[in-house]
């Protein structure tokens, strides 16, 4: 493919799914790699045509997996930014040692990477995160879903744009999702732009790898050589198909709504049964999302089992969801709730923290005070002092954080990333492998910035807000009870 072509499309694409605005800033990730290059290379040129205003950040993640191979890819990452005149983050993880005893290094090496994305939009005050992912990889999602087990969401591969986290004004944007790898790799070399090759691409290990290197190519050989684009057009029907339905169970869901409030939302299950059974299980899908608790925990099964119970002829049956929601059936009305121990019961009002200064936790009895300092001495004396730090004190890295910085109560199926984990966990289950009560959890207070949780008080901050060599800044905080107020 010509280098004119490829522009071409790859421009007519970004307009036509409306990926970026004219000055935009964008973060693009770059392993180093034949579909990374020629994201950047593309956007570069792609901007300069279009005279589109948008700003680059190059970021790249050195996971430490390879050795000197992995050092080699971020030196390469640097040069093609420096040849572009772009500016370029580069950070270095042990990916395997904080995979730990789980194992699960690429998953743990994609939260990383995801994590140095966010840090460094917010930095830059970007607007999308570009990453790589091309048409080969989506083939390779849909298939490897397809054998593993997915419903007609999953089966739509790899979204357009997505937000980069829950909650985040940040898009994701994947701008060669139409492009062929070999169509990548003729660009490039029209260009006269090298790239590296990463070779665990290659190890086994791994099952898109195998996907990839062994059971795609059998299944072109001795099945469908067009099974590429077979799955691609599965995967765009797919898509077209769930947003269909996304759209009307929207509509149809006002219709069947007999009482909402808060912590509770009441259908008409008479109505809701009469519908067809995939209408059925996006209503009700939507009807959990109304809680605003997350649906990853949400699988087929549960689905199914609501179903079920809204057509049970029988009254005064209920089951449980994931994140404490309850649904009930009474008679011709099912109803989904939050149950009564819920921590929404024990809410207190969010409270603004001053920062600095001191701010008062009436319900909690507790004062929260809040420091910055500047970050003087080397990092062995910094560690030295963060050892010896009250276990009601906690140092958060300053320009990580995003104030206004507010106080609240723990949130149904909120996560976070608890420092030191290989990854980011519901904040009940952190609690519950922490041992601690049912009965405190209620009481469990979160410090929360723009971006969400910071700090689960008193028992871990959030991966993103810690100490780094790269800190300059430290955010001090300490925690004291207030004494019991005299009768």
């Amino acid at each position: 493919m010509s280098s004119e072509r490829f522009i071409q499309r790859l421009q007519a694409f970004i307009d036509s799914e409306g990926l970026l605005a004219p000055d935009d800033s964008v973060v693009v990730g770059v392993s180093g790699g034949c579909d990374s290059t020629a994201l950047l290379r593309g956007l570069v040129e792609v901007n300069e045509i279009s005279k589109a205003g948008w700003r680059f950040h190059v970021a790249h993640l050195n996971h430490g997996l390879r050795g000197e191979a992995a050092d080699a890819d971020a030196e390469f990452v640097r040069d093609q930014a420096a040849a572009l005149g772009l500016p370029c983050t580069i950070t270095t993880e042990d990916v395997r040692a904080r995979a730990g005893a789980t194992g699960g290094l690429e998953e743990t090496a994609r939260d990383l990477r995801y994590a140095l994305f966010q840090r460094v939009a917010l930095q830059t005050h970007s607007q999308a995160v570009a990453v790589g992912h091309h048409a080969d990889d989506n083939v390779e999602t849909v298939l490897h879903r397809i054998v593993r087990g997915t419903g007609l969401r999953g089966l739509g591969g790899i979204p357009v744009r997505r937000a980069l986290s829950p909650g985040s004004d940040v898009r994701l944007i994947r701008p060669l999702l139409s492009f062929r790898h070999e169509e990548l790799e003729a660009f490039l070399a029209d260009q006269g732009v090298s790239f590296r090759t990463d070779a665990t691409n290659d190890d086994p290990s791994f099952t898109r790898n195998r996907i990839r290197a062994s059971v795609l190519p059998l299944l072109r050989d001795t099945i469908n050589p067009g099974v590429d684009k077979a799955l691609l057009r599965l995967a765009e029907q797919a898509r077209w198909v769930e947003t269909y339905l996304r759209e009307t169970a929207q509509r149809l869901l006002e219709t069947l709504v007999i009482r909402r409030t808060d912590r509770e939302l009441v259908l008409n299950a008479r109505a809701l049964i009469g519908k067809s059974r995939i209408i059925q299980a996006e209503l009700v899908r939507q009807a959990v999302m109304y809680f605003q608790l997350g649906e990853q925990d949400l699988t087929f099964a549960h689905l199914t089992a609501v179903l079920d119970l809204a057509a049970d002829p029988a009254s005064g049956k209920q089951l449980h969801l994931p994140a404490g929601l309850v649904v009930a059936k009474e008679y011709g009305r099912l109803s989904f709730s939050l149950p009564d121990h819920s921590p929404r019961e024990t809410l207190a009002p969010e409270v603004s923290v001053n920062l600095p200064g001191e701010t008062v936790l009436p319900v909690r009895r507790m004062r929260v005070h809040a420091v910055v300092d500047e970050i003087t001495g080397t990092a062995e004396a910094i560690a030295a002092w963060r050892n010896a730090k009250p276990p009601n004190q906690e140092w958060l890295d300053r320009d990580q954080v995003h104030p206004p910085l507010i106080v609240r109560a723990l949130r149904p199926g909120e996560r976070f990333w608890p420092l030191g984990a290989p990854g980011s966990k519901r904040i009940a289950d952190f609690l519950s492998d922490e041992k601690i009560s049912a009965s405190k959890r209620e009481q469990v207070a979160v410090l929360c910035d723009q971006l969400g949780p910071i700090w689960v008080i008193p028992f871990r901050i959030d991966e993103r807000v810690k100490l780094t060599r790269a800190t300059r800044r430290i955010l001090k905080l300490t925690m004291q009870p207030m004494p019991p107020v005299e009768p």
